[in-house]
C-alpha cells in the first residue's frame, strides 16, 4: 500500500480504538442513579446500558478484543509503513550499522504515541466528563459489536470464569449506596458551589438520626422540670414562669414515676377562662410516651408520627428515668441552633482567642464536626463530650483534668456535682 492508504488505514484504527476506550470507561463510570432518572424521563437506551452494566463480562471480553486486535494491527501497518520515512530523515545525520534498528525503534514510539494519546488517553478523559451522556450515545453500537464478538467472548468468559472460581473471587457487582457514598456526594456539591454548607450539615445530620441514639439529644435526668401531682397552683405558675419549656412531665411524687404530661397551653386556656383553682388532673393530663434509651432517633420519630405525640420519657433498662425527648430536640440535632433559640444548652462557643466553649451535653458527632476530627477512640462506648471525658479520663472528672487527642486539648472546665457542665478545648501545636 501506499503512503496515503497506510495513513488512512491507521487513522480508522486508531479512531475505532478511541470508540471502545471510550466506550468501556462511559459504560463503566456511568452511575446507575442517574440512568435511573434518564429512564424515567423516557430514554430507553439508559435501560440498555444498565442491563450491560448487570451482564458486563461480554461487554468487557468484546471490547478487549477489539481493542487488543487493532492495537496489534496498527502496530503492524504503522511500523512497516513509517520506518522508511524515518530511515530516510534517519540518514541526514546518521548512516551507521545501527540506522535500521534506530528507524523501527522511532517508528514504534511514533505509532505507539499516536494510539495512546487518540486512542486511550483523549477518548477515557472524554468519556469520564460525562459518562452517562456517552454511555446511552454509543450503546446501539456497542451492542452490534457485542453479538458480533460472541463466539470468541463465549470462550474467554469460559476460561476467565473457571480462573475466577478457581481462586473464589466473587465478579459480582455490588450496587449498593451506603451513606459515606451519599456525604462524598453532598461534599462534593458543597465544594461545587451546588449547595451551601448549611445545606451540607442538614442533610448529614438527617442520615445521622438513623446511627444516633435518642440520649444524645435528650434532656438529661438532672436537668428535667416535673410537676408533682398534688403541686399546689402558685408552685406550678412559678416552674411555668421560670422554664422555657411548653411540656412538662408529671410524676407521682418522683420522677421515676411518671403517670403523663401537660402542656402549657391547656393550662394557659384554664387560667384565662378563670377556672381557679387549677388541679392536675385526668382531663388536664395527657399520655406520656415512654420510650427505651436504646431507640434510635428515627426510631423515634416513627413513633412520633405513629402516636401523634411530640413528648416522650426516656427510661433505661431498670425502668428509671434519664431524660425526657421532644420533637424540638431532634429538629435542633438536624438545624443547629437554628431549631431552637431558646435552648442554651448543647452549644459549642467560639472565642476571639480560637478555643471553644463546649458543653458537656454536646453530641459526639457535633464534637467532631466542629474540631475537625474523623474519629474519636471507642466512640460505642459515649454519646457526648462529657462521656468522651470521663472515657479518656478513667475517672470521676474534676475541674482543670485534661486530655489531648488528634492534635487538641479538652479541659474540664465546669463541673456540677460529678457532671460536667462545660469544657475548654483548643488546638495545640505539634511537638
Amino acid at each position: 500500500m501506499s503512503l496515503a492508504q497506510n495513513i488512512v488505514v491507521l487513522v480508522a484504527l486508531v479512531l475505532a480504538a478511541g470508540f471502545l476506550s471510550l466506550t468501556e470507561i462511559a459504560l463503566a463510570a456511568a452511575r446507575k442513579i442517574k440512568l435511573k432518572l434518564m429512564a424515567e424521563a423516557g430514554d430507553d437506551r439508559a435501560l440498555k446500558v444498565m442491563a450491560i452494566q448487570a451482564q458486563s463480562a461480554s461487554f468487557f471480553a468484546a471490547s478487549q478484543i477489539g481493542l487488543n486486535a487493532v492495537a496489534i494491527l496498527g502496530g503492524i501497518l504503522g511500523e512497516a509503513a513509517f520506518r522508511p520515512y524515518f530511515l530516510e530523515l534517519l540518514n541526514y545525520v546518521y548512516t551507521g550499522a545501527w540506522a535500521g534498528q534506530i528507524s523501527f525503534v522511532l517508528s514504534f514510539v511514533f505509532v505507539t504515541l499516536l494510539f495512546v494519546l487518540f486512542s486511550d488517553l483523549m477518548p477515557k478523559r472524554l468519556a469520564m466528563m460525562a459518562p452517562e451522556r456517552f454511555a446511552v450515545a454509543v450503546i446501539n453500537p456497542i451492542n452490534f459489536f457485542i453479538r458480533l464478538c460472541r463466539p470468541f467472548s463465549y470462550v474467554l468468559n469460559l476460561v476467565a470464569n473457571l480462573l475466577f472460581r478457581l481462586f473464589n473471587v466473587n465478579t459480582a457487582r455490588e450496587d449498593n449506596i451506603t451513606f459515606d457514598d451519599i456525604s462524598a456526594v453532598v461534599e462534593a456539591g458543597a465544594k461545587a458551589g451546588v449547595l451551601q454548607q448549611q445545606e451540607q450539615h442538614f442533610i448529614e445530620n438527617v442520615f445521622e438520626l438513623e446511627s444516633r441514639l435518642v440520649s444524645s439529644c435528650m434532656t438529661t435526668r438532672d436537668s428535667v422540670v416535673f410537676i408533682d401531682l398534688s403541686e399546689p397552683e402558685e408552685s406550678i405558675r412559678q416552674k411555668i414562669a421560670l422554664h422555657p419549656y411548653s411540656k412538662f412531665p408529671v410524676c407521682d411524687g418522683v420522677i421515676d414515676h411518671v403517670i403523663g404530661y401537660v402542656d402549657t397551653r391547656d393550662i394557659l386556656a384554664l387560667w384565662l377562662s378563670k377556672q381557679s383553682p387549677f388541679q392536675i388532673n385526668e382531663a388536664s393530663l395527657r399520655t406520656v410516651l415512654i420510650i427505651p434509651d436504646t431507640l434510635k432517633l428515627s426510631e423515634l420519630l416513627d413513633k412520633f408520627r405513629a402516636s401523634k405525640e411530640t413528648f416522650a420519657v426516656v427510661i433505661n433498662e431498670y425502668a428509671l428515668v434519664i431524660g425526657v425527648i421532644t420533637l424540638s430536640d431532634i429538629m435542633v440535632t438536624v438545624m443547629g441552633n437554628w431549631g431552637s433559640p431558646m435552648d442554651e444548652s448543647h452549644q459549642i462557643l467560639e472565642r476571639d482567642d480560637g478555643s471553644w466553649l463546649i458543653d458537656g451535653g454536646t453530641a459526639i458527632e457535633e464534637l467532631k464536626r466542629a474540631m475537625g476530627i474523623d474519629q474519636l477512640p471507642e466512640e460505642e462506648n459515649y454519646e457526648t463530650a462529657a462521656g468522651f471525658m470521663m472515657f479518656m479520663l478513667r475517672k470521676v472528672p474534676k475541674p482543670t483534668d485534661s486530655v489531648e487527642y488528634a492534635g487538641v486539648k479538652f479541659e474540664v472546665v465546669d463541673v456540677d456535682h460529678y457532671r460536667i457542665d462545660q469544657l475548654l478545648v483548643k488546638r495545640v501545636a505539634p511537638d
